[in-house]
Formats: C-alpha cells, sequence, structure tokens
C-alpha cells in the first residue's frame, strides 16, 4: 500500500454485560465507500469493523440492543502519516 491508504477498525467498548445486551451495531461510513452502511452482529469481536481508505471523516453508529432500543454513536476518525500530521478529509 501506497502512503495515503490505511487500513483501521472501530468497535464498541464497554463491560461484558453492556456488550452483551447489543444484538448488532449498524455503522454509516462516508458516502464514498462501496456499501456505506454495515451491519455487525459479531459480539466476540465487540462489534468491530475492519476496513481501509485514504482520509478520516466522522463514522457514525446505531447501536441496537436486544430489547430493540438504539443507541447512536459518533466517532471521528482521525488517521495520521508517520512524521505526526494528519490526513485532510
Amino acid at each position: 500500500m501506497d502512503d495515503d491508504w490505511w487500513e483501521w477498525s472501530v468497535w464498541i467498548e464497554g463491560t461484558e454485560q453492556e456488550l452483551d445486551d447489543i444484538k448488532s451495531v449498524e455503522y454509516t461510513l462516508h458516502p464514498t465507500f462501496p456499501n456505506p452502511v454495515r451491519r455487525i452482529e459479531d459480539r466476540a469481536s465487540k462489534f468491530r469493523l475492519k476496513t481501509g481508505g485514504w482520509g478520516g471523516f466522522t463514522i457514525y453508529a446505531r447501536v441496537l440492543h436486544n430489547d430493540g432500543s438504539t443507541t447512536p454513536l459518533e466517532h471521528e476518525l482521525v488517521l495520521y502519516y508517520r512524521d505526526g500530521t494528519a490526513t485532510s478529509a
């Protein structure tokens, strides 16, 4: 890969009980991604989404709980070059 491509992951942190209460997580990526809405149901990985890209953006997540309720989350993905400078979105 060249210097403008990163492999990255995002997942849910929580107590074992909190993670057990989650049915799935729906991540919404930047619209330039193929299939920008991704649903993860793998509790063992903490609902980890592993992918890659060339720049930072806001990742939106919707946590679907076993009781049917949802929790919206967001995370600002910032990627850095080896010299410590951030990529531009």
